[in-house]
């Protein structure tokens, strides 16, 4: 049995050289295009940071309370975001802060538009589904450092790789719940909706995507959620934000710092899910 082993092993399958020569060509041919693109990423990153430090920290947390309040009419929420907008200040990791939330702000538009538009394809085309549902399972289960490897190399370290392997981590949550939702519209309504000659736009705008839309919210808070848990992973590879203090906390054995980052992005978590999330409809009558 050793020997057969040993003769599978002997006609490896050259993978990795593939991979590896697929970077070389890409970063020979393309290199100018990547370049532009990082630059690109950066910038809007880095304005939408420059953006939200403009602001003194106790107008900005008004404005976030404002907004939670116009989305989910809650006092008590309001409350709560005040009270640990508050405690990421009083701890000093305001800055930092507002450097993860534009990292995560940033991935989870790029999730929703890139995501969206291929889960209402496959929703529409079952074949496609079944193409893409083998390359979902990959991004989610396949380890973030193995795909923070090609982006360092091509893009270098930085805020780019981050913020692209965040993406390529998150972006399955919104397809296949934008799958979900528009392929599991009744078809009791799109059978009336064509009766009353509605058109192929028409259906999508007004049955499907309104059908479909608690459970692409849903994808939206995913997306959320999973670009929070690769900030420090991201920050790895020079991404900045929250997980840059969790790494230092571990390299120099700190752990006050690692605890403090880490209960600052908790806080970032618990905030976003409860701001974002789908507002309960009451029911007349009760």
């Amino acid at each position: 049995m050793d020997w057969l082993t040993e003769q599978i092993e002997a006609v490896k399958i050259p993978v990795g050289p593939w991979g590896a020569g697929l970077i070389d060509l890409m970063t020979t041919h393309f290199a100018v295009a990547f370049d532009l693109f990082s630059q690109g990423l950066e910038a809007v990153i880095d304005g939408l940071t420059d953006l939200m430090l403009w602001f003194p920290p106790l107008i900005l947390i008004a404005i976030i309370a404002a907004v939670a309040y116009w989305l989910q009419r809650s006092w008590a929420l309001v409350a709560g975001v005040v009270a640990s907008l508050l405690f990421i200040v009083n701890q000093g990791y305001w800055e930092p802060a507002l450097n993860t939330l534009a990292l995560v702000g940033v991935a989870t538009f790029l999730c929703m538009l890139l995501g969206v538009p291929v889960g209402i394809a496959a929703a529409h085309r079952p074949w496609l589904y079944t193409a893409i549902r083998p390359v979902l399972d990959l991004m989610q289960t396949l380890p973030p450092f193995v795909y923070l490897i090609p982006t360092v190399v091509l893009f270098g370290l930085g805020v780019v790789p981050g913020l692209i392997s965040t993406v390529v981590f998150a972006i399955p949550a919104p397809i296949r719940l934008t799958y979900l939702g528009v392929s599991s519209t009744p078809k009791q309504l799109t059978e009336a909706a064509e009766s009353f000659g509605a058109t192929k736009s028409q259906l999508l705008w007004k049955v499907e995507l309104p059908h479909a839309l608690p459970t692409i919210m849903a994808g939206f808070t995913q997306a959320i959620m999973l670009s929070l848990s690769m900030v420090v992973i991201a920050a790895f590879v020079g991404a900045g934000g929250l997980g840059t203090y969790v790494v230092r906390g571990l390299q120099q054995l700190r752990p006050e710092m690692g605890i403090e980052a880490g209960l600052a992005i908790v806080i970032l978590a618990v905030l976003l899910d409860r701001i974002c999330k789908q507002p309960e409809r009451k029911v007349s009558g009760q």
